[in-house]
């Protein structure tokens, strides 16, 4: 026997991709669905460098997403677009959004961790897939 229930603290996103930038670009606008109601209202305004190096696909996976996070968090800055190149376990990544403004963004969930809970990074086919859990 088993059941599934919803789990009010948790919210999980499903990515795809052709390729490994497509996932984590696609990654960062599932987390940003989480932070915002529209997606659409955030602006590619300012512009952030991002280098991460880890070797283990998932971990970089895990890495981006709680550095998406921290700027939102410390920066109250919102990712709109993303151009990710990964090569040999390092990640460089040009992020373009703006700082959340209330009156432009309707704010969606207090994200408050991206947990390792259920994550997996995976080739399928001639395409990437993975699953992350974030703590509401």
């Amino acid at each position: 026997m088993y059941e599934t229930f919803d789990h009010t603290a948790d919210v999980g996103v499903r990515v795809a991709a052709p390729d490994l930038p497509g996932l984590f670009t696609e990654a960062a606008r599932g987390l940003l669905s989480l932070l915002v109601e529209d997606v659409g209202t955030v602006e590619p305004r300012v512009e952030f460098n991002i280098r991460l190096e880890e070797q283990d696909l998932a971990y970089l996976f895990f890495d981006w997403l709680r550095e998406l996070l921290y700027l939102y968090d410390a920066r109250h800055f919102l990712v709109g677009a993303c151009e990710v190149k990964i090569e040999g376990g390092v990640l460089q990544a040009t992020i373009r959004g703006e700082h959340c403004d209330v009156a432009k963004h309707c704010l969606a969930h207090e994200v408050k961790a991206i947990t390792s809970h259920g994550l997996f990074v995976q080739q399928e086919g001639e395409g990437y897939k993975a699953e992350f859990i974030v703590d509401i």
